[in-house]
């Protein structure tokens, strides 16, 4: 199998949460089968343990770009590509294009249900998206879904053959969780540079603020939830970290919160905080960072609508779903002082070797 990828953005060196999930995605994609990755000018592929072709124009008009149906043709030909596969299905008419001239097999891998995700954001265009997105999904021979609620969706909506379609969660890639003396150590660090007191319960978010849905979270930390922690006379402290934090709200002094912004190494404030708070109403899809808390073994407390693609049996005992702030605050209360570990079936569905590994054996059954 020789797998022909097209990613149409930057993805290259892997900062935010969805440009790692497809970083991730292919170094052990890499690792299985033989892939090569077509993508934008604006990637460094240096570090990549797959070959990169850095053909497509940083131009929003590389997505109507017929040109590319030949350049494509010749590398599918001239490396003997069996598999064409596609990020999101926005270049869905160049892959069915390729994959009526060019014999190789479609797949799409979804992240989320595109056009959903934009119903959920206000885009009154989000019923033409999804008549294309469906089209994609119908004409291709193998469709990968973020989570098992975005593929039964699929199934019911688009028509799809479920023997065509496969779960293929985002991922992490380490296969175990950090040491309770890993813990402690990263705690004393976070400490120690943002000045809090050692005793304080350490809750976490963080993402990419100018995303509406993120940006609504961190709302509803410092305007609904931080207030009812302050009365309750709790001992905390909220750590933000992220880009496109709004100025209003980094010039704001809010009491216990302390906003670090976009942060060099994200790895240190996973394993030294105690819980990952993840108000997040909307946005469709899996939330990475909650993905990632849970397998640095925080606590994690999400509404309803955050939560979708955590199964409740891996994360038993670490995620817990509330629905009102409220409840959100009382849980976190209840929390302090408790320990436990995230199971390791948590690690069976979301290490990325594991995922890797289902999804070449679906593909290699359907051959």
């Amino acid at each position: 199998m020789n797998i022909l990828c097209l990613v149409s953005y930057n993805f290259l060196p892997a900062k935010m949460g969805g440009q790692k999930g497809i970083a991730s995605f292919y170094e052990f994609y890499a690792k299985e089968l033989n892939i090569t990755c077509v993508t934008t000018k604006s990637n460094d592929p240096k570090d990549a343990n797959y070959e990169v072709l850095n053909i497509l124009s940083n131009s929003a008009f590389r997505y109507i770009n017929i040109g590319y149906f030949f350049t494509l043709r010749k590398i599918i030909h001239s490396k003997n590509i069996s598999h064409l596969q596609i990020e999101h299905p926005y270049y869905g008419w160049l892959a069915i294009l390729l994959k009526w001239f060019c014999s190789v097999q479609l797949i799409v891998h979804s992240h989320n249900i595109e056009s959903i995700r934009f119903k959920s954001i206000g885009k009154k265009w989000w019923r033409l998206l999804w008549i294309y997105e469906k089209w994609v999904h119908r004409n291709a021979d193998f469709n990968l879904f973020i989570t098992e609620e975005d593929k039964v969706f699929a199934q019911n909506n688009y028509g799809l053959n479920k023997d065509k379609c496969l779960t293929a969660t985002y991922g992490i890639d380490w296969s175990e969780a950090p040491s309770e003396i890993e813990h402690e150590h990263c705690k004393k660090e976070l400490t120690n540079r943002c000045q809090i007191d050692p005793e304080s319960l350490i809750l976490f978010y963080n993402g990419t603020f100018s995303y509406k849905p993120n940006l609504d979270g961190l709302h509803a930390i410092l305007d609904s939830i931080n207030p009812i922690l302050i009365q309750e006379g709790l001992q905390y402290a909220i750590v933000i970290c992220g880009k496109n934090i709004p100025e209003e709200i980094k010039a704001q002094q809010y009491p216990n919160v302390f906003i670090e912004g976009f942060v060099p190494d994200i790895s240190i404030y996973f394993k030294g905080a105690d819980i990952f708070l993840n108000p997040v109403m909307d946005g469709g899809g899996i939330k990475t960072k909650l993905v990632e808390a849970l397998g640095y073994n925080l606590f994690a407390i999400s509404y309803k609508d955050g939560a979708i693609g955590i199964p409740s049996d891996s994360a038993e005992g670490k995620l817990f779903v509330v629905t009102n702030p409220q409840e959100f605050a009382q849980k976190i209360i209840e929390l302090k002082g408790k320990k436990s570990s995230i199971p390791l079936r948590y690690f069976e569905h979301f290490y990325w070797g594991n995922i890797i590994n289902r999804v070449v054996t679906f593909l290699k059954k359907e051959a």
